[in-house]
């Protein structure tokens, strides 16, 4: 067995003295692992960091077994998410994410995605409206899409401003404020990209994206949100309040 694909690291992991296994989000061929030799020598350590974006060959006798990787850097981003809490917190956060895809399961719409966010993860402004939107797309590969387009009460498309806990589907703003206290609040950009998303803006989009994520993919496997991402949020949110909106 023999494929080669594009991939972004996820995550890898030192595997006796001189190997490595090798996490990938490939385009293809979804998450994948694969065994690097020589991945913890000095010479490909710095190619195989989450976040790099890599050309990957794997191998192996049978599909099942856990195959070898060879691998040769497309472009390796990860020495600057060092410098930006954004971006540290952030491709941790990602790649425990993408760990709730099932592996070997081709998701190409969310290889695209992931790519699109790290190419802004060090832009804290850019990237919590980008990290929203990835959270909100990776509900809707796993089953449990939200409805944003219209009102679940009136059918309305117009001044959706809440979300039902209950049904993930958008209240119009008429028909939800009766019942604001019980209702996640949406903002505009999360349903709309041409948007300005504020801090408060921010902090309502990953409310709502959260607590769908913790009902439907973390709870039921007995996890908890993951430390990074509300380090990343914090990160992102105070970015937006220390630096006035660009008019």
């Amino acid at each position: 067995m023999q494929w080669s694909d594009e991939g972004i690291v996820l995550g890898v992991r030192r595997h006796g003295e001189a190997n490595a296994i090798l996490e990938l989000m490939t385009r293809e061929h979804g998450r994948h692992l694969g065994l690097v030799r020589g991945g913890a020598a000095s010479r490909l350590r710095p190619i195989l960091q989450p976040g790099n974006r890599v050309s990957a060959t794997w191998r192996a006798r049978l599909d099942e077994h856990l195959g070898n990787y060879t691998v040769e850097g497309l472009d390796l981003p990860a020495g600057s998410f060092l410098s930006s809490a954004s971006a540290v917190y952030g491709v941790t956060h990602l790649g425990a994410l993408c760990r709730l895809l099932p592996e070997r399961d081709p998701h190409p719409r969310i290889h695209a995605a992931l790519a699109s966010v790290l190419d802004c993860l060090t832009d804290a402004r850019r990237a919590g409206p980008e990290l929203a939107r990835f959270e909100l797309m990776l509900l809707g590969e796993l089953g449990f899409g939200l409805d944003l387009e219209r009102c679940a009460a009136t059918g309305t498309t117009a001044d959706l401003t809440f979300v039902s806990p209950r049904s993930g589907r958008a209240v119009s703003r008429a028909a939800g404020e009766p019942w604001q206290d019980k209702l996640l609040r949406l903002p505009a950009f999360l349903a709309d990209p041409s948007h300005e998303p504020g801090a408060d803006d921010l902090a309502d989009a990953f409310a709502v994206t959260g607590f769908f994520l913790l009902r439907h993919v973390f709870e039921p496997r007995g996890m908890a949100l993951p430390d990074a991402r509300s380090s990343f949020v914090s990160a992102v949110i105070n970015a937006y309040r220390n630096v006035p909106a660009i008019s």
